[in-house]
Formats: C-alpha cells, structure tokens, sequence
C-alpha cells in the first residue's frame, strides 16, 4: 500500500472529527508503481465504484470496498494516472445510480465539465525567505493594506477568447499591486465551481482551484511570485453553504450526507443553496483539511471565512416558523460555533503567521477573541458597520451631511471591540449600488474629490484597509464579472490621480507607525473634534507605541475651511505629510503649504492649537514634531 493511503490512525481521527490533514489521505492518490487510489465517504451507499476512461465510464469494473465501519470505500484502480478525468459511481440504499465528483479532488475539469481528474502537487516553491518572516507581516501592529481581487475579470486576454492564465494573470496583477503599494492581494474564491455567476462563493471542489485558469501549479506558481515579490496572498473560503448541482456534495451517497435533511436546517433561503451540518463529525474534518490545503499546499497566508453570520445563527434570513432551536432553545448554531473555534485553533496551531479573518455582520461577541478566551478566534473581522455607515454618509449631498454625523462617529463606540479590517469590498460595487464614484454625488469634480476623501478617510482610520480592484481607477460602471477592469480609465488625468492617491495612501500607512502600529489599540486614538456637524468636518489623532503622532483632519463639504481651530496634544511644527486635494491627484490644491506651527494655546483639553485651512473634500494629514 502507498504510503499516502489511509492509516487507522486517519480513520479515528476523520469519525471523531478531528482530522485536519486529509487531503493527502481521501480522494485519488497516484501510486508510485502505477494507477491510482481512490477513497471517498460513502457510508450510506450499497456499492461505489471508479468511473473513468480506462473501464469506458461503466460503474462495476473499478469497484472500492468498505474499510472497516469508516464509511469509507477505498482501493486501487489500475490503468488511470495523472491527469485523468474520474468520477464515483455510487449505489443508493433504494438502488438509485449516482455519478459524483470527487469531494476531495485536487484538480477538476473546467466547466462546464464536471469530472474529477487526477493530480499531484509537486512544485518547487522558492518563497522560503517570505515564508520565514510572514508573521511578523501579518501582526496586529504591521500595517495590511489588502486589495481584493477577482482574477477572471481583473484582467483578460486581448487575443483570444476567455481567460487570462494563472501566469498570464501574474505579470499584470504583481506590477499594478507593487505600484500601488498594497502589502497582500485577497483572492474571491478561487475554489472549483460550476456557476461562473457565483463570483467562486458557490464552491463544488473545495480542495481544488478553478480550471479555468490553469492547473494547481500554476495557481502555486502566482502565490510564490507574489510572495517572492514582497506580496501576501489571502484566499477567500465558503464554509456556510454549497449548491445543489447532482454531480456534487447535495444527496452525495443517496442522503442527505453533508447536509441536513430538514429544510429548516439545511437549505439557506438566499442563496438556494445547502448548508453544512456542521454537528456531522466527519463534515468537520472535510472542513478543516479544506481550510488546512489552501494554507498548506498553496502557501496561503490566511483565509477570509465567509458569511459568518450565516453560520452563528439558526434564524439567519428567516422568518417565524422557519427554524428549529438549538437544544437550549436559542437560536445561536451550537454546532457551527464549535466548529469555527476547532477550526481556527487548528490553523494557527499549525500555521503559525497566518490570520483567520471573519465576514461578520452582526454584534456577535469575541469574533477575534482567542478560542482559550471565550471568542471564535479568528484573528480579525471585517467592520460591516463602518463599511455601511460610510458610505451612506458619502452617497449624501453635502448640504445634508450635518444632519448625519453620527454615521461617522458611531464607529467610536466599539471601534477597538474587535481586531478590525475596513472593507471596501465587491459587495458595495454590484447590483445596482454603483461604483464608489458614482455614489458620490455633485458635478464630476466633487464625485471625484468625494472618492479621493472616502479612501483618505479609510486609510487613516483605526483597522486595517481592503480594497476592491477597481476603486482605485476610479471605475465609472459596477464591477461585471463577464467583463474587464476598465484600465484605459487611467489615461485620463482625473482617475490616474485617484491611483496615485492609493498608492501615496499606502506609502504613507506604511511609513507612519502612528496610522498602523496601534490600528487595534484604544490608545491610538482619539476624536480631536468629533461634533462639528455644522460645517461636516472631523478630526483625530493616530498615535504609535513611542508617541509619535498624526493628526488627521477632514472636510466633508466643498466649501473651504479657512483658519480652522483644532487643539494638539503638543506645540511645535505640523508637517503635511498628505493632502488629498493636492493637484497631482486631481485635487484644486489648497492647502497649507508644507506646515503649521502649534502654539502652546490650550483649546478645550488639548494644551496646544493650530489653525488649519481645510481644503474642500479632502483630507489633509500632519505629523506633529515637537519642540
């Protein structure tokens, strides 16, 4: 027997759920001495079989046999290597025939095909040094400027029809990444799925990437690029559900196997889609070893779990009538909970240097709380609030924003409750919400000058930044996933100035320790002024650990604010480090000619004060350099 095949040790480990390595283990496995083994869990199936061209696609000639009470068929088949397309061909208990996929497959056809094929994942990486010292990257104290990617619209052939390759995709994302200066690219789901629509967030193959770009080396190959080239790779995981396509997880042995069977538990009402059971011990280990492969095998430096909230609650999207209580009566996923804290435990355990970061849209309590501290612990969640409070300030015209500072101040009240990531993500540039640009109002300069001071903003507030590809062009239309990022965008000087605005952003994140290294941290921060509604502006102070200091002050009107009193923690020279309006990004540039000088006046508690003008929509950043 191959030395990759199933131990008893595995088959504990896979029935107590508690097996986070089975990637290696279950699925087709190449022999060293020819043909390959194959095990899947089937416990509920009469008999289970390979399909594949060697046996002309017949169930029976290639049976597998039960091991043990595992609920695993297992065995070798001859004649099928690498690279071959295979399918299972299982009996159900009322006799039905089943032609499934292989939940643990490697590799994949590319759709609209649907068969498994055989793989191996021998690469060669050479980011050994960025490996080494990723952890110190991914600390709460180092600044991660994030930009999320989707690859088949990020960019295209122009001569051919189809997708970019996963090289092809390299060259292009890496030199735009670099030149903007983000410190990690987050992939959407890069997982095998049928529905090109589903962006990736319906999931068939979990252990495998998509086809459509390539094979899993060559999706090894992109991540040791951006790794060797000072970039950190996210990829984006689909725990909460998965579609019902025939071929797939849904009624895999005949039952309602990786599902429930109640509707009420087992289907999710938005996505018509199913939903773990995440009480099934051996869908835990499936989990698990599918969060595990990406971090292993394809080097990830962390996984974005998401639609959290989906899982924590039973009464997610669901009306009276339409749930079940857990066993206390509640309405929290007992099971999904203890799921999500055996899997991030699990993976920090063994990827030390990696962050779990949760999609998590509600008050739940600890989300990035360690587990041996009563939370979930993943390591950051992303700020739904801000994201939503943001930007329907933003979508307001100016005229009315006194009315609606709140939205801008109510992060203050639980901004260091959770280690957060402020996304501007996909989600807020699709059906029919409009890109960024397009949701500011006023003429074009205002629009643009609006986007200018919403990523200012982003950037200098407490949490770490994620960005959509896209908003950083100044993109006119909503992001389609059937076409292109429009980059012809930059040849016009309006929108080239908002990428170099981007990128000045995280050149600037970077170099202050005061706008990173306390992101997570109450003592960061502080509201200069935080109840000037009636001219819309606002101001605070960024801090790092050896006192250094930024204070950020911005307009969110179009009218200039001349002679604008603040109070600073400290006399001395404020030197302009950025000013949004400046004219390289497009900007009218009014400012205050490279810095002001704090007098030791005291204004309400601050011991010291200056007087800024504040250019309109802009942000403007200074670092205090005491006398």
């Amino acid at each position: 027997m191959s030395p990759s095949t199933l131990t008893d040790d595995d088959l504990y480990l896979f029935n107590e759920g508690t097996h986070r390595h089975l990637a290696g283990k279950l699925g087709a496995q190449p022999l060293a001495g020819g043909g390959t083994h194959f095990a899947v869990w089937a416990p509920n199936a009469r008999a289970v079989s390979v399909l594949c061209d060697a046996n002309g696609w017949k169930p029976g000639p290639s049976p597998l046999t039960p091991r043990g009470v595992s609920g695993i068929w297992e065995g070798e088949v001859a004649g099928i290597g690498v690279g071959a397309a295979y399918k299972y061909a299982l009996t159900s208990a009322t006799g039905a025939l089943l032609e499934k996929a292989d939940p643990y497959a490697l590799q994949s056809e590319c759709p609209p095909k649907t068969a498994s094929v055989v793989a191996t994942l021998d690469y060669e990486w050479g980011d050994g040094e960025w490996m080494a010292g990723r952890g110190a990257r991914a600390a709460l104290d180092a600044p991660q400027s994030i930009y999320e990617v989707h690859l088949g619209s990020f960019c295209r052939p122009w001569d051919r029809e189809g997708f970019s390759s996963y090289g092809e995709i390299a060259d292009a994302l890496i030199a735009h990444v670099t030149r903007c200066g983000f410190t990690h690219v987050e992939l959407l789901p890069v997982m095998e799925h049928p529905f090109y629509g589903s962006w990736g967030y319906q999931v068939t193959g979990f252990f495998a990437p998509t086809a459509r770009y390539g094979s899993p080396t060559e999706l090894m190959a992109l991540v040791d690029r951006l790794h060797q080239a000072g970039i950190g790779v996210l990829f984006d995981w689909v725990p909460s559900h998965f579609p019902k396509d025939a071929f797939a997880l849904a009624a895999f042995d005949g039952t309602h196997l990786y599902e429930h069977a109640d509707p009420r538990l087992g289907e999710h009402p938005d996505w018509g889609s199913l939903i773990f059971n995440y009480g099934r011990h051996e869908v835990r280990s499936f989990l698990a070893s599918s969060a595990d492969h990406w971090l292993r095998a394809y080097h990830g430096d962390g996984l974005r779990v998401d639609a959290v909230a989906s899982m924590l609650y039973l009464d997610y999207s669901r009306k009276a009538g339409e749930w079940l209580p857990n066993r206390e009566g509640g309405r929290e996923n007992l099971e999904a909970i203890d799921f999500l804290r055996q899997l991030n435990a699990g993976a920090y355990g063994d990827h030390p240097g990696i962050q779990m970061i949760a999609e998590e849209s509600t008050a739940w309590p600890g989300v990035s709380r360690p587990v041996d501290h009563g939370g979930l612990g993943f390591g950051m969640k992303w700020d739904m609030g801000w994201m939503h409070d943001t930007l329907e300030y933003f979508q307001r015209e100016p005229v009315h924003r006194r009315f609606h500072h709140h939205e801008l101040t109510f992060r203050g009240l639980y901004a260091f409750s959770e280690h957060y990531v402020l996304p501007l993500s996909h989600d807020e540039v699709v059906h029919g919400k409009r890109s960024l640009l397009r949701r500011m109002p006023g003429d074009e300069w205002q629009r643009f000058a609006g986007l200018r001071l919403l990523l200012a903003y982003q950037f200098t507030a407490p949490g770490k930044k994620l960005l959509f590809m896209g908003d950083e062009l100044a993109e006119e239309r909503e992001w389609d996933h059937d076409s292109v990022l429009d980059w012809a965008l930059l040849e016009h000087p309006a929108n080239e100035g908002v990428r170099r605005l981007v990128a000045e952003l995280n050149a600037l994140y970077r170099a202050e320790p005061a706008l990173h290294e306390l992101d997570c941290d109450p003592a960061g921060f502080d509201f200069v002024e935080s109840d000037d509604a009636a001219e819309s502006t606002l101001s605070y102070l960024r801090r790092a650990r050896d006192g250094s200091t930024c204070l950020v002050a911005l307009n969110f009107t179009p009218v200039v604010r001349r002679d604008h009193l603040l109070g600073v923690p400290f006399a001395g020279r404020w030197e302009e480090r950025l000013n949004s309006d400046a004219a390289l990004f497009g900007g009218s540039d009014v400012g205050n000619a490279g810095a002001v000088e704090a007098l030791a006046a005291a204004h309400y508690d601050w011991p010291a004060s200056l007087r800024l003008t504040l250019p309109p929509l802009a942000a403007v950043v200074l670092r205090g350099l005491p006398r």
